[in-house]
């Protein structure tokens, strides 16, 4: 819940900020930082251990950096691909019982995405996303043979949208939801964020 606070004081000190943007085009490459709330639900997951007998939820804090391309499409259509590279803090989700200790352990997430906004302004705009995920996973067991780990990579899709506003002629500020499916095989593996984004444009 405090996560969830911290990211809502952001967005509304971006907002804030918004009224010196000066207009300019989503227009070319840019690189950014974001930061903000993670929440994964996870099930009966398969794994290279087996299928891990769990039905949990976990909230963490994501953090991360992104690149990408924007192209401007008429007046005011932008179509653009963007990559990102993220990590959580605190974010291990485990499961005991008389014989048997589970523990996962996200360690890192990569995206790799396509978007599509309108500028309802020609500061302001407003799109939707969705594209390709990636979870790094390490899965530990703990038994009366003795502990054991095991490290994959979850595959998934994402969809999500936000708005993205101008600041300055190369710096603008974005705040999303994403939501991605790694339910990979049998199993349910789902991941809620909300990201506040920096961007400088170039």
């Amino acid at each position: 819940m405090r996560l969830f606070k911290a990211v809502a004081v952001t967005s509304v000190l971006v907002t804030a900020l918004t009224g010196t943007a000066r207009a300019e085009e989503f227009n070319g490459p840019f690189v950014g930082v974001q930061a903000g709330w993670n929440s994964d639900k996870v099930a009966n997951l398969d794994t290279p251990l087996g299928a891990v007998p769990m039905d949990d939820d976990y909230q963490s804090f994501t953090g991360g950096v992104y690149a990408g391309y924007d192209h401007l499409v008429a007046d005011r259509f932008v179509v653009g691909v963007e990559g990102s590279f993220d990590v959580t803090s605190d974010d291990k989700l485990w499961k005991s019982s008389n014989t048997h200790a589970f523990t996962l352990d996200p360690k890192y997430a990569f995206d790799l995405t396509a978007r599509t906004g309108y500028l309802v302004t020609p500061e302001t705009l407003i799109y939707v996303r969705g594209g390709y995920t990636n979870v790094r996973i390490k899965t530990s067991l703990a038994d009366s043979i003795g502990p054991v780990s095991e490290s994959s990579n979850q595959d998934g899709w994402l969809v999500g949208g936000g708005a993205e506003r101008q600041l300055t002629s190369n710096v603008s500020a974005r705040l999303e939801y994403r939501y991605s499916d790694l339910s990979e095989g049998a199993g349910t593996y789902d991941r809620h964020r909300v990201l506040t984004g920096i961007s400088y444009r170039f």
